[in-house]
C-alpha cells in the first residue's frame, strides 16, 4: 500500500510522473522481480535453459538474462547449480548495466563500487575471464562476499581491493578501457524488496547521496583512458541524484559526452526537464537510460554511458613473469600432475603471500602501495610440506579436467549434505577429488580410504 511509503516520496513521484503515478506507486507494492543471469564461463544460456529445474523466461536486454517464473522463490539459491556458480541471482533491471559498458575480451575494466559483486560478475563474463578486472569496495565489511561471488564464476584475471576513489585516481591515472560507478544511493528501486530502505529514505538522504556521487563520478573519470568508456548507474528514481549529477559532471568535464545506448524493449529516456533548466540546457540528457517497475520487469535502475574523448594508445601494464620458488614449485608440479588432467601449469604469473599461493595478472608493481585483498588468481596454499587446493582453483574446473573426480549425478540431496559440509563414503585411488554435480564442480574432497573428507569452505557451507 502507498501510505507505506515515505509521504515524501510519494508526494514527489506524484508530481514528477503525473497520470503514470498511481501505476508506479502500486507496482512497488507488488511482489520483487527475480532474475536470474547465467555464468556463460561455465555454460551456455541455451543450454542452461534446457537443464534448469526453474521456469525461465528471456530478459529483453541481456541474452544471458532470465526472469525466474517458478512459484518457489526460494529455491535457486539453495539449488547446488548456484554452488557451482552457474548463475548469479539479480534482478532484471541491474543486469542491463554491464551490457551498456560493454566490457570486451583482453581490456582493462574498474568496477569502482563492487559490493556484492553481481555487476562486476557480469563484467567478467562479457570480458571473457581475460584482460584485467579490478573489483574495488570501499566497505571492508562488504569485501568478503564480493570475493565469494567472484570465486563461484571461476574469476582468475583479477584484482580485488579495499581502497577510496582518490587513491586509485592518483595511482591508476588513465588506465582503463571501461570504468563501472554503481553508486551508492538513496535506495528508491529497492524499496519494492526491502522495506528496510523505505524506512532509511528521506529527503536528506538524496541530497548527501548526490554530493558524494559527483565525487565518486569525478574521481572516476580520471581513471579511464582517452576514448574510454565510463557508465555511472543507480538503482533509484530521484532526478537529484541521477540527470543532476550526470549534467553536473559534463559541465565540469567537457572531455566527456553522453553515448546514445540501444533502446532495448522496456527502456526509457532521461527527464531532463526533471532538473534545473539551466543545468540541463544543451546537454543531451535523453541519452540516459531509466527502467521503471511499472513498465518492465525489473526494480528500477538509471543508467548513463559517457565517453573520453580522444584516442591515446592503450595503457599497458607490466606482466607479471616470476616463477615459484624452487621448493613450492615442486608441491604444486607433484599436485598438478596428480590430479589436474586437461590444463597445463602456468609457467610465469606466480605470486605468493605468506603460505598462499596467486597466479597473478599484472606484476605487484602496479598495484604497490594499495590495499589489496585479492592478487588474482588463488590456487593454494601450502601447508606442511603439501600444496592444498583453493576453492577458487576448483571453480575454474569440471570433471573431464581432472584425474579423480566423484560425481554426485542429479541427486540434488547427496549434494546438499556435501555444502553442508558432510564427508562422503566411497572407493577409489587416495588424493584430491573434485566432488561435481552433473560434471559441474562443487569443490574439493580428499579421499583417505572408504572416506573423502569434506573441503568446502566452512564459511560458505550450508545451514
Amino acid at each position: 500500500m502507498t501510505e507505506q511509503l515515505p509521504v515524501a516520496f510519494v508526494t514527489r513521484m506524484r508530481a514528477l510522473l503525473g497520470a503514470e503515478a498511481e501505476d508506479f506507486l502500486d507496482s512497488i507494492n507488488q511482489s520483487p522481480h527475480l532474475g536470474l543471469r547465467v555464468n556463460t564461463l561455465k555454460v551456455a544460456p541455451e543450454t542452461f535453459r534446457s537443464i534448469s529445474p526453474f521456469s525461465l523466461e528471456p530478459v529483453p536486454w541481456c541474452p544471458e538474462g532470465f526472469l525466474v517464473t517458478s512459484r518457489d522463490r526460494a529455491r535457486p539459491s539453495r539449488h547446488p547449480y548456484y554452488a557451482a556458480g552457474l548463475y548469479y541471482l539479480q534482478e532484471p533491471s541491474a543486469m542491463a548495466v554491464a551490457v551498456l559498458l560493454d566490457p570486451r575480451p583482453g581490456e582493462y575494466v574498474l568496477d569502482l563500487c563492487a559490493a556484492p559483486g553481481g555487476k562486476a560478475t557480469h563484467l567478467l563474463t562479457r570480458m571473457q575471464n581475460t584482460g584485467l578486472l579490478v573489483a574495488n569496495e570501499v566497505v571492508r565489511s562488504r569485501v568478503s562476499t564480493l570475493l565469494t561471488n567472484l570465486e563461484l564464476f571461476g574469476a582468475r584475471s583479477i584484482l580485488v581491493i579495499n581502497e577510496t576513489a582518490q587513491a586509485l585516481a592518483e595511482h591508476w591515472k588513465g588506465v582503463f578501457d571501461c570504468v563501472l560507478v554503481d553508486a551508492p544511493c538513496s535506495g528508491e528501486g529497492l524499496f519494492r524488496k526491502n522495506p528496510i530502505a523505505r524506512r532509511e529514505w528521506s529527503p536528506s538522504s538524496v541530497e548527501g547521496c548526490a554530493a558524494r556521487q559527483e565525487m565518486l563520478l569525478r574521481k572516476a573519470a580520471d581513471l579511464v583512458r582517452e576514448g574510454g568508456r565510463l557508465v555511472y548507474s543507480t538503482c533509484t528514481f530521484s532526478p537529484e541524484e541521477n540527470e543532476a549529477v550526470v549534467a553536473y559532471f559534463l559541465r565540469a568535464r567537457g572531455d566527456y559526452h553522453l553515448v546514445e545506448p540501444p533502446r532495448f524493449p522496456g527502456f526509457s529516456p532521461g527527464r531532463p526537464d526533471w532538473i534545473a533548466s539551466d543545468l540541463a540546457r544543451g546537454l543531451p540528457l535523453e541519452r540516459c537510460v531509466r527502467l521503471w517497475p511499472h513498465l518492465t520487469v525489473g526494480e528500477g535502475h538509471f543508467i548513463a554511458v559517457l565517453e573520453r574523448e580522444g584516442s591515446a594508445p592503450r595503457a599497458y601494464l607490466a606482466s607479471h613473469t616470476a616463477a615459484l620458488p624452487s621448493k613450492i614449485s615442486h608441491l604444486v608440479e607433484t599436485f598438478w600432475n596428480d590430479v589436474v588432467a586437461t590444463r597445463e601449469m602456468p609457467d610465469s604469473g606466480w605470486y605468493v603471500s605468506g603460505s598462499e599461493v596467486f597466479w597473478s595478472p599484472v606484476s605487484p608493481a602496479e598495484w604497490k602501495g594499495l590495499r589489496i585483498v585479492r592478487t588474482g588468481w588463488l590456487l593454494g596454499r601450502v601447508a606442511r610440506d603439501q600444496f592444498v587446493p583453493s576453492h577458487a582453483l576448483a571453480m575454474t574446473l569440471c570433471g573431464a579436467d581432472v584425474r579423480r573426480s566423484w560425481e554426485l549425478g542429479s541427486d540434488c540431496a547427496a549434494a546438499i549434505s556435501y555444502l553442508q559440509g558432510q564427508p562422503l563414503t566411497s572407493s577409489g585411488p587416495e588424493g584430491w577429488v573434485l566432488i561435481t554435480y552433473e560434471g559441474y564442480a562443487l569443490g574439493w574432497g580428499k579421499r583417505v580410504g572408504m572416506i573423502i573428507k569434506n573441503h568446502y569452505p566452512r564459511h560458505m557451507r550450508w545451514s
